[in-house]
Formats: C-alpha cells, structure tokens, sequence
C-alpha cells in the first residue's frame, strides 16, 4: 500500500485560519455507508444519536508548548515541547539555524532566570532540563509559552487561541495539539446529548508534535508510528461494554479517541471487548485495520497522505473517503484544525 494512494488536492483558500465566530456553527458532511453524502450544520448530530449510545471524548488540556529564545551564543530559537517527563524535565523539538549540542543552554523569551541544558536527544526530540524554576513547570509554561498552532495556520497564535484552541471539557495538561473534533462542541450541546439518553465518558490522549510529522516512507506498512500518551478508565471501559450489551453504539470524537479506545481493546485480548489501559500507544491504523470498539466517528478533514487519513480510511473504507473528501472540495468545506466535520458511519466490511 503507498503513501501516494492517501493524496488529494486541497486549494489554499480552504485552509481555516481561523475558528468560527461561535462553536458549534461550522458544517458537518454525514458519511453513511451505502447512501449519498449530506451536507449538515454541525448542531445535525444531535439527530444522528440515540439512547444508549455512549460518546467518548478527550480531555486533554492543550498547554502553551511553543516558546522562542535564543541560545548562549546568541543564535534563535524555538522550542515545541512534545512531552512532559519530569517536574523540570521535558522533550521537545528545538528549531534553530544550527542544532544545540548537549551541555548547551536556552534561553527562553519573557524570563531571564530560567535556562534550558541540553541533556541529548531522542531521535528528532530534545531531552531538556530546566534549571531554575520558581513554581510547576505547567505554571512556568503558562507564562511564557504560545499556544502551539499547527504549521498549517500561517499566523502568530492569538490571545483567542488560547480560549479556542481548547475543546470546553479539556480536563489533563499535557497535549501540544488539540484534539480538534473536540474543538466544536459547546456546554449547550452536550447537555442536549446528554438529555437525549447518550452517555458521555472520556479517556485521555496526550497529543504530542509528531502528530503533526510526515510520513516518510513510500510504503504504508513501513512507516514507525510516534508514541503518545493515553488514559483508558475503568469507568469508560464499563459504559461502553454495556451500551454495546443492549445495542447501543459507540461514537468516538476524533482520531484520538480511535487510536485510544482500539489501543486498550487490543490490550484486553480475548478476555473481553476492552479493558483499562494507562501507558505509550504507537498504534497505527490503517486500512485492512480491524476495528472492535467505535461505530461512529465524528473528526474533522485530515491532512493528504498523513497517518489520521489513512486512518479514517480504514474506518469508512478508502473509496469513500476519497470522494467524501473530493466532495467537501466542491462544498468547499473548511479544512483541519478549525475547519469543519465529518461524521463517519463504520463500513460493515471493515
């Protein structure tokens, strides 16, 4: 399978740069299996739930992981924390004229006590050690980092990003990258899925940068997926067991939340549909992917040959979601992270 089978062309103009006025009002493409696409307001979701059904969110919180300074020797630079790994220790990918070499250090924009040392690396990531911190390394973030928008949007982040670069249920710190399918969901919305019988529970995934890498290779099969970090609860685990005991189905908002969920059921083995499960996920899913857990999958519109569209691929089946995406081109949907949705109904065959 190659790489080049999961390319589209994608006018620039497409590209959101911003989120919309208010959550909730970006438009939704409805993909079931074996009917013609509908074109839909987001709010339309609601109408495709039904009692008993059990939705799984991310609660990950987005923390300001892009930090810009300049070395010892005078040279900039930019920072991008992939992870957390300790109370002054992190990993992280450094953007400079050349790179730093271990011993090296940082200094970061809007604090003069603080320094960055350079420890090693870690394939393309930076094992950093921060020397000098005067509260929690989240704190210190929140004061002097940006929030970390994708490459993709072509401006500086925004005081707004910092509200809107965040889904309303965001609960853990520690993703460098918003689970964007969250980002359309308001407190209004979700107490209506509420009301309409649907359980929500949530899992955690931490988002890290590599997200945002590209694949590499020209075979699908060869290409080694980044590990993030994923909380699957007990409590999640048992709603979902059950919902499907009585018929109910399982709609999982976003890629994250896929990769979460197939991740702790392939843990479980054959002891049961899924189980708890607390550590690194490199899954990687693509088609030929056999999936025991989601049913629906609600997400936004991914980047050409990158590892979230093989995925959905392998949810919705790749012919579909090439002319799904072809016609959210002549719809002119908005793309990626504050773009617009899909809602994917899981090919029967996969």
């Amino acid at each position: 399978m190659n790489v080049s089978d999961f390319t589209y062309d994608l006018p620039d103009e497409l590209i959101a740069q911003y989120p919309p006025e208010k959550r909730g009002t970006s438009r939704l493409l409805k993909v079931r299996q074996g009917q013609p696409f509908m074109d839909a307001s987001f709010g339309d979701l609601l109408h495709e739930l039904r009692a008993g059904d059990v939705m799984v969110l991310n609660n990950t919180k987005v923390v300001p992981a892009r930090m810009f300074g300049q070395k010892e020797s005078g040279g900039r630079i930019e920072v991008l924390l992939e992870r957390v790994t300790g109370e002054d220790s992190l990993l992280a990918q450094i953007r400079a004229s050349r790179a730093p070499k271990p011993g090296q250090k940082l200094m970061i924009d809007g604090d003069d006590q603080v320094r960055l040392t350079v420890l090693g690396r870690q394939d393309t990531f930076f094992e950093l050690q921060v020397n000098g911190l005067q509260a929690s390394l989240f704190d210190w973030l929140e004061r002097v980092g940006h929030m970390p928008l994708p490459p993709y949007i072509e401006r500086a982040d925004e005081h707004s990003d910092q509200e809107r670069y965040q889904t309303v249920f965001a609960e853990q710190k520690g993703a460098v990258a918003a689970p964007t399918a969250g980002l359309h969901y308001d407190d209004t919305l979700l107490a209506a899925i509420r009301d309409k019988g649907v359980e929500i529970v949530t899992i955690t995934l931490h988002v890290g940068a590599g997200t945002y890498q590209p694949v590499r290779v020209n075979s699908v099969e060869e290409h080694v997926m980044h590990s993030e970090y994923i909380e699957v609860s007990d409590a999640a685990c048992k709603a979902i067991i059950a919902a499907k005991q009585h018929g109910g189905r399982v709609l999982a908002v976003g890629t994250t939340v896929v990769r979460s969920l197939e991740t702790a059921a392939r843990a479980a083995g054959d002891a049961a549909l899924i189980a708890p499960f607390t550590g690194d996920t490199d899954i990687f899913i693509y088609p030929g992917f056999q999936f025991k857990v989601v049913d629906l999958l609600q997400t936004n519109f991914h980047l050409p040959e990158s590892t979230l569209l093989m995925l959905v691929s392998a949810f919705a089946g790749p012919e579909t979601i090439r002319s799904a995406y072809q016609h959210a081109i002549t719809q002119k949907y908005r793309f990626f992270s504050y773009g617009d949705a899909m809602l994917l109904e899981r090919a029967a065959s996969v």
